[in-house]
């Protein structure tokens, strides 16, 4: 689909982020200051967000475009990162798609009927122009949101089909996702089928958020960690690879993140990723010898944010100065903000990075 599918007013079509300094790090460009956000900046850890949420359902909370739009704009305004990540959950469009799933606190995505034989993949709704239009509050509440942003760039996202067909497989979370990883071994064309299948949904997810005004997206695989490297090749790295395939024909970055996915960077990195995200165990210059050429985002250890302020701060140097080995680097967290931290340390984390020399 051509670049002149996105709506007018588009961020990368007006130049409103064309001096953003996330996308030139992105793209490998030397970028004004070094750049800095944080997966789950939008949720629990702000007050603001508690007191948006109170009383409405997490899944009713990112279906209203209002709503969605204001939880997402909550840590511009507080932190002035440099960038926003849609809040959103990576169940959504398997809601939208038609299948019965809740958050349950302390639970998590729940299924009313997990899928484990060909039949239930094959009762899978069909992906047709009616999911396309279901998509409609997703594309709303990313144009309320960039309409807002100004020079801040919006990042989509969508989960890997991995992790959410190990949430189908299951019916809720698991801890190793033994059934997931059984059914590849049990009855790989059932696992196929379902992945091919999650793969599309995710990737229109995607789409939907790129054309609607999304400046560059995230892939998350939450539990790819629990694979093998040749088990992730075999059975997962061509289904993610289709879920960028479904957005390499517009102008974004495409990140690719994995907690607990240190060995996994190569193979995520050929599933058509142009940046990786690494979590806190593996050192950025470590990770530069796993992915070459691309920029990378990370990953500063969320364990850190309640030491003291000289501990953190070290920690953090050691990351800029880890990263600055990468041909780019966008700083975050090795994985996302536990929702105890306090934010006026997440702000000192930002006023540090935007202070640190450009690398």
């Amino acid at each position: 689909m051509p670049q002149s599918q996105l709506i007018d007013g588009h961020p990368l079509l007006t130049g409103a982020v064309a001096d953003s300094p996330l996308l030139a790090a992105y793209r490998g460009d030397v970028p004004s200051r070094r750049p800095v956000w944080f997966m789950r900046q939008a949720g629990r850890s702000l007050p603001e967000y508690r007191e948006t949420r109170a009383g409405t359902d997490m899944l009713d909370a990112c279906l209203t475009p209002e709503l969605a739009a204001e939880i997402t704009l909550q840590p511009v305004r507080r932190y002035g990162v440099d960038a926003a990540i849609f809040f959103s959950d990576i169940v959504v469009p398997l809601k939208l798609a038609g299948l019965e799933v809740s958050i349950q606190p302390g639970i998590g995505p729940v299924f009313a009927r997990p899928i484990r034989t060909m039949a239930d993949v094959e009762a899978l709704p069909e992906l047709d122009e009616d999911f396309i239009r279901a998509l409609t509050p997703v594309a709303q509440a990313v144009a309320l949101t960039t309409a807002q942003l100004g020079g801040t760039p919006l990042i989509g996202f969508a989960g890997a089909p991995f992790t959410l067909a190990a949430y189908m497989v299951e019916g809720k979370a698991s801890r190793d996702h033994l059934g997931a990883r059984r059914l590849m071994a049990e009855a790989p064309d059932v696992w196929a089928g379902l992945a091919a299948w999650v793969a599309e949904v995710s990737g229109w997810f995607l789409r939907t958020q790129v054309l609607a005004g999304a400046s560059a997206v995230q892939l998350f695989d939450s539990w790819a960690g629990s694979l093998s490297t040749a088990d992730y090749e075999k059975f997962c790295q061509a289904a993610s690879a289709r879920v960028f395939e479904l957005v390499s024909d517009l102008p974004v970055p495409r990140v690719h993140f994995a907690a607990n996915g240190a060995h996994l960077l190569a193979p995520m990195a050929a599933t058509g990723a142009t940046v990786m995200g690494v979590d806190y165990r593996l050192p950025l210059d470590e990770a530069v010898l796993e992915v070459g050429h691309l920029p990378l985002q990370g990953n500063i250890n969320p364990a850190y944010l309640t030491a003291p302020w000289e501990t953190l701060r070290e920690h953090v140097d050691d990351v800029l100065m880890r990263g600055a080995h990468a041909s780019g680097h966008v700083v975050n967290l090795g994985h996302g903000v536990p929702p105890d931290t306090d934010p006026d340390v997440l702000q000192r984390i930002v006023d540090h990075v935007h202070d640190a020399p450009v690398a």
